[in-house]
């Protein structure tokens, strides 16, 4: 069950305890026009009246959106440049989306899509995409016993990657087709956790990468979309304004044009200075064309229309006049925080990653918080567990014999609290409360976080065997105890609980999404399941060629396959969209349809084809140990 109080415009990020880290790139086909695209072909009769380096023929062309999001994980962080996105008709002609290569984190976008990109491009039929990434000057950090650590990223054989492209191709049923004056979706979905093996015991630790994407015309995972970029006009006619999209932390390039729609209820903070509506646009209008800005909230496809939540401009955004961070505060002592999981936005060079950073507050820091327009709030609300963004100068890097540690002063800066995401077990259930174990907030586990001075005594301080969780309306029933919950909100003012944390979204088991791996190591096994049928697979789980992936993660609960008195049932969802996909080493075969998935499956498994591993996303019943999934795919070693 999924319950919530009120929206969450606020920024919030889905974590777990175990790997199960993916990237998504979405990619929003409209018909309204952007920015350019260059195109290669060696075929001159592919060029159509659409020129995407013409503007005055954009009439002609459709308009790509490209946007990225992630999936949970246990990777801390995954930094490398994106140095093109391209397109392939039918007829083979390439058509560049991507203006310039960015900079991307892919584990920044988990409850959140980022929009990278709006380009022209011609009507046809687009059967296949390539990525290329530049791995030389990447950042990869993994969690180790609650803690961060370098990781390199290598191939297969060891090697250390420094350049790959990543292809897919779309099924016959679920190409993509541009037609001038139509809109369609194409999502391409870049699965860290199934295409990486991580090794945390060497240093650094090492992700070997066998990467793929796999394709959706139509959304599967539906998220929030975030734009950013320098204001290019307002129309508070209209209610809108309009940006040059300019991705992540960059700081310069053109990737496109985008008209975001305001609402009466959409949040400003310009240059510092809460508005609400039409006021808020009309702070945008006065701060100026060029005043950068970042929106947050939801696109209509069919409408072709995206409407922000809330939206920061001027010095509101990080890294613009002052130094920022973006991270949990994990202990608080007094004035001074430790926010760790830490993104260092400097106004002065590009983003990076720094596991803790001590920043200080005081009297004089301005407070603000997603989805609350409250304009007195104090540096007393800054608790432990809370996500943060806290806009300062960075006034030091100290060196000791193992890190560096950067100390941010805010005192005169401000602070936005964003929509924090616990992760833990019910323990009890009375009207108003649910008390939970804790087992992480955000991607970072409880025991990292000190809750010392969280309540109003020394025996009122935050307990994560027990944490309050004070939940209004939100029901839960009774026999949710012992079960899986999720849930979104604030953690309580500092030295003011219980309850330790105000849920405004809480999600019980029955819709607490799991996630299950199995691999058979590098030779793979011919028998995967003990039987595969348009009712679903049955796993083998007792298979000797089980290697040590071989879990289903239930919210934070971890279950070994192979502990279980019986083989897991794996079936297709029944309503909504799914995707089943099959990788070799040098094809994707993917399908919507769950028949023609398992007459493929079937067919593959012929005896001299192994299977190397298998992902699966959907939930869990642990009563029946079924498993039914809207996303399955299967990695085949075929001769």
């Amino acid at each position: 069950m999924n319950i919530s109080n009120d929206s969450l415009p606020g920024l919030s990020k889905s974590r777990t305890i175990a790997l199960w880290t993916a990237m998504l790139l979405t990619l929003l086909v409209l018909t309204a026009c952007g920015g350019g695209a260059a195109t290669t072909s060696n075929d001159p009769v592919a060029v159509a009246e659409c020129d995407p380096n013409n503007p005055s023929t954009f009439a002609e062309c459709g308009t790509v959106m490209i946007a990225l999001t992630d999936a949970d994980g246990d990777f801390l962080n995954y930094t490398v440049d994106v140095l093109s996105l391209t397109l392939e008709t039918a007829n083979g002609r390439i058509i560049e989306t991507l203006p310039q290569e960015t900079r991307i984190n892919f584990t920044d976008y988990i409850d959140l899509t980022e929009l990278v990109s709006v380009a022209n491009i011609p009507p046809a039929v687009y059967v296949a995409g390539t990525i290329s990434l530049n791995y030389v000057d990447s950042e990869v950090f993994v969690e180790a016993n609650g803690a961060s650590k370098e990781a390199v990223v290598t191939d297969t054989d060891g090697n250390v990657l420094e350049r790959t492209e990543l292809k897919i191709r779309l099924s016959n049923r679920d190409q993509l087709n541009i037609i001038r004056g139509r809109s369609a979706l194409l999502q391409l979905d870049f699965d860290l956790d199934a295409s990486h093996t991580v090794d945390i015991v060497a240093t650094p630790a090492t992700a070997a990468s066998e990467q793929f994407i796999v394709a959706e015309v139509a959304p599967v995972d539906e998220k929030d979309i975030r734009v950013r970029g320098p204001l290019a006009n307002v129309s508070e006619d209209e209610m809108t304004y309009t940006v040059a999209v300019r991705p992540f932390n960059d700081r310069a390039g053109d990737f496109g044009r985008m008209k975001v729609h305001v609402s009466d209820e959409t949040e400003f903070e310009v240059d510092e200075t809460t508005y609400v509506g039409v006021e808020g646009l009309r702070a945008l209008s006065a701060a100026g064309v060029g005043t950068p800005t970042i929106a947050q909230g939801t696109l209509n496809v069919a409408e072709r229309k995206f409407t922000a939540n809330i939206v920061l401009a001027g010095s509101s955004v990080p890294g613009i006049d002052r130094d920022a961070v973006v991270g949990n505060i994990i202990a608080r002592d007094g004035n001074f925080l430790t926010v760790r999981g830490a993104t260092i936005i400097a106004s002065d060079r590009r983003a990076h990653f720094h596991d803790d950073v001590t920043v200080e507050v005081g009297p004089e820091t301005r407070v603000f918080k997603d989805g609350d327009r409250v304009s007195d709030l104090s540096i007393g609300a800054l608790s432990i567990g809370q996500r943060v963004t806290i806009r300062g100068t960075i006034a030091q890097a100290l060196t000791d014999s193992l890190t560096p540690q950067i100390h941010i002063d805010a005192t005169n800066g401000a602070v936005r609290m964003h929509v924090t995401h616990l992760l833990g077990i019910v323990n009890t259930v009375m009207p108003g409360q649910t008390d939970i174990s804790l087992h992480a907030i955000d991607r970072r586990r409880s025991q990292i976080f000190d809750f010392r001075g969280t309540g109003v005594s020394a025996e009122d301080d935050a307990d994560p065997d027990n944490y309050e969780v004070a939940t209004g309306n939100l029901t839960l029933a009774n026999f949710a105890a012992g079960k899986p919950i999720v849930a979104y909100g604030f953690p309580t003012a500092f030295g003011m609980a219980p309850p330790d944390f105000t849920g405004r979204t809480v999600i019980d088991y029955t819709d607490v999404r799991s996630a299950l791996g199995v691999g058979w190591g590098s030779a793979g096994t011919a028998a995967p399941f003990t039987s595969i049928g348009s009712d679903g697979l049955l796993l083998n789980n007792q298979n000797p060629d089980i290697d040590q992936r071989h879990h289903i993660k239930n919210g934070p609960v971890l279950i070994d396959l192979t502990t279980l008195g019986s083989d897991t049932t794996i079936v297709p969802r029944e309503s909504e969209r799914s995707l089943f996909y099959i990788k070799s080493a040098d094809s994707l075969r993917q399908y919507s349809d769950f028949d023609d998935f398992v007459n493929d499956l079937s067919l593959s498994l012929d005896g001299a084809t192994a299977a190397r591993s298998m992902h699966a996303r959907g939930k869990y019943d642990s009563d029946m140990n079924t498993f039914t999934a809207y996303k399955i795919g299967v990695f085949l070693l075929e001769p």
